[in-house]
């Protein structure tokens, strides 16, 4: 098992009140999701150092882009 995996696989997710998703479609979408984002996130990393880009700069860009990233939805707690 990778760095990753174990990562996703301790992950516990939560409402904004704190209570765990117990949905276990919730959780798997959700998981599905992140391998995806991540496996999309190493392809530009290595695409960026392939061409000769700071490797902290684009880690410095990738979590400017995740802060400015806004939602079409609000935030709720069913």
């Amino acid at each position: 098992m990778n760095e990753l995996d174990t990562f996703l696989e301790h992950l516990v997710w939560r409402t904004p009140s704190g209570e765990a998703i117990g949905c276990t479609e919730k959780r798997k979408v959700l998981r599905e999701n992140l391998e995806e984002l991540a496996q999309v996130l190493k392809d530009a990393l290595d695409d960026a150092l392939l061409m000769g880009v700071s490797e902290r700069q684009v880690r410095e860009i990738f979590h400017a882009l995740i802060d400015r990233i806004e939602s079409d939805f609000s935030e709720r707690d069913d």
